[in-house]
């Protein structure tokens, strides 16, 4: 809390005025980066195809986490309290942003693209795919631009998709 005070440029206790402790800090912190992760996923208009579509909602994945890699490895890579558990918290609908994964995926098995299977499932290997890919980008496992593992990556995405299809 200290470290976060002296980078806000606030006395310790001024924190503890708006959070009762480092979980609720923590916890605020989180709730504001999913949000910050929806707001990236939306910022891709949905159009084309529905390998089109699918790949344009894992791109708002793909900008939160390179624009904000800190904050990425708290929310995805970090144990955390509290954190979403598949399946049932998803399941349930808890997740935003996998919600718009899995209602893409379900669209894509309604319109015959895809095979007709279980769309969590689905739609978490989908994200799964693209978080490792981040994960291994982030490591320093990949040469080349930004821009050419972006390509990359949607590449390997759409290859992913055609194993899925009808």
């Amino acid at each position: 809390m200290r470290r976060v005070a002296r980078a806000a440029g606030i006395t310790p206790m001024a924190i503890y005025h708006h959070f009762a402790d480092r979980k609720t800090l923590l916890t605020r912190i989180t709730e504001q980066e999913f949000a910050r992760l929806l707001e990236c996923i939306q910022s891709h208009p949905l159009k084309g195809s529905a390998a089109d579509r699918v790949v344009t909602v894992m791109e708002g994945y793909l900008d939160y986490a390179l624009e904000r890699p800190r904050l990425f490895d708290y929310v995805f890579v970090q144990t955390r309290p509290g954190a979403r558990r598949f399946p049932t918290d998803f399941r349930a609908r808890r997740s935003p942003t996998l919600n718009v994964v899995a209602d893409v995926v379900s669209d894509a098995m309604q319109d015959g693209f895809l095979r007709k299977d279980d769309m969590w499932e689905v739609a978490f290997a989908l994200w799964a795919h693209v978080h490792g890919y981040v994960v291994m980008y982030r490591a320093g496992r990949f040469e080349g631009s930004e821009k050419q593992f972006r390509a990359l990556v949607r590449r390997s995405m759409r290859r992913f998709l055609r194993g899925l299809a009808a």
